[in-house]
């Protein structure tokens, strides 16, 4: 751990991008930073560069109003929306030979499928990444938007939502069954190697390295139409009407939003330059030894 930690306090002294933009308004900045929704305690502390964004904002957008969001009923809303009822369970919408290949993916994860009989896949294929990722060492607590949300708790800063979580729960709950089946199944799959990826992965959030994320976040929805439209496109295409907006104000904005749709072709800073927004990566300042 201690070579670990001394490696990236090296690298960090030597500069580098970040997965961190600002579009330029005309009499005020738009910040948008791509988040790991769960971290863990070595990947902190965040870059600089992300502190003097928020330092320079006066309000934090994030994809769900982080401080003003009710556990309690963010739960009654999962269950009512994901869990099956009337004798229905994953199985059956799974169908044998999906489910058997589902099994065998979660076997091989040490996964207990039958934990997840009564919940729909989509909701299934949640359950199973939150539990892979709270294996090593993972957790929301740790993650960009809860970090976030505690220092600007702290602060004062208000803190709004792109969106409210009865709408995301809507495009989940919204997709074919032919989509949250294909979901649940590369979840699974993914699963048995994640821990050999997602070093990889935050190292390269870290470092702003968007073609790597590009690959590794986009190539998964590429191949299926429905879910990368649904849970990526649309939303981005949305969410920059409302950055459209923000450019005329005065107050400066930190938007925090997951990484995967800030790169590639249709992430949201490509979609504000065609927009003939100005807009730039930010860099981690190299360190004075």
């Amino acid at each position: 751990m201690l070579c670990a930690v001394s490696g990236l306090a090296s690298a960090d002294s030597e500069g580098h991008p970040v997965t961190l933009w600002r579009a330029q308004g005309i009499s005020n900045s738009v910040y948008l930073l791509g988040s790991i929704h769960l971290l863990r305690a070595e990947d902190h502390p965040l870059p600089t560069v992300i502190d003097a964004a928020y330092e320079d904002s006066e309000v934090l957008i994030m994809e769900l109003d982080m401080d003003d969001l009710d556990a309690a009923l963010t739960q009654q809303l999962f269950t009512k929306k994901g869990v099956l009822r009337d004798g229905l369970t994953l199985r059956d919408l799974m169908g044998e030979e999906l489910y058997s290949r589902a099994a065998a993916a979660a076997e091989t994860s040490d996964i207990p499928i039958d934990l997840l009989a009564q919940s729909k896949p989509w909701l299934a294929a949640i359950t199973v990444e939150m539990m892979v990722l709270y294996r090593i060492g993972f957790n929301p607590s740790l993650g960009v938007e809860m970090h976030m949300t505690s220092r600007a708790v702290e602060d004062g800063k208000p803190i709004e939502g792109l969106e409210t979580i009865e709408e995301q729960l809507a495009f989940l709950d919204g997709l074919s069954l032919h989509a949250q089946r294909e979901l649940l199944i590369q979840t699974l799959e993914e699963s048995a190697s994640i821990d050999d990826s997602i070093g990889e992965m935050i190292r390269a959030w870290r470092y702003g390295d968007t073609d790597f994320l590009a690959s590794g976040l986009l190539d998964s929805f590429a191949e299926q139409e429905e879910l990368n439209d649904k849970l990526v496109t649309s939303r981005n295409q949305r969410w920059v009407s409302q950055i459209i907006e923000l450019l005329d104000d005065a107050d400066d904005y930190l938007i925090i939003v997951g990484a995967l749709h800030l790169v590639g072709d249709a992430g949201v800073p490509s979609l504000l330059v065609q927009k003939g927004i100005e807009i730039m990566q930010l860099s981690e300042p190299a360190s004075i030894r």
